[in-house]
């Protein structure tokens, strides 16, 4: 059976309307925008067959080490695509996330006691 000369440029098409759209999705979860609980939660067509992970690491200073301790204290694949997470999947990366950036703000505020001095050690002020 012939493939019709139209089905690969439609494929590519579609790529690249995902690649767009994406991009587009990482750049407003990056900026704040949108948070990453809400891009769980709701999974829209874009990110559907995006990775935790991806999604994870798109959010500003998020590494894959970070992204990597998070998954492995709830007991998830960093390739786990957001598309095929159960609803109970979903409820608590979403409640984990939005509990994060109450405990980095607690170390920030805790750190402000302390002070690096030339050596880079932690000193109290």
């Amino acid at each position: 059976m012939a493939v019709a000369p139209a089905q690969p440029l439609r494929a590519l098409e579609r790529a690249n309307e995902v690649r767009l759209a994406r991009a587009q999705l990482k750049r407003a979860v990056t900026a704040g925008i949108r948070p990453a609980a809400d891009v769980v939660l709701e999974c829209p067509w874009e990110a559907e067959s995006m990775s935790v992970s991806e999604l994870l690491m798109s959010q500003s200073r998020w590494g894959r080490a970070r992204c990597k301790r998070l998954l492995l204290s709830i007991g998830m694949a960093e390739e786990k695509r957001l598309g095929k997470l159960t609803e109970r999947q979903r409820t608590c990366l979403a409640a984990v996330l939005r509990a994060r950036p109450d405990q980095s703000r607690a170390r920030q505020s805790a750190g402000a006691a302390f002070s690096t001095g030339r050596t880079g050690r932690r000193t109290a002020a």
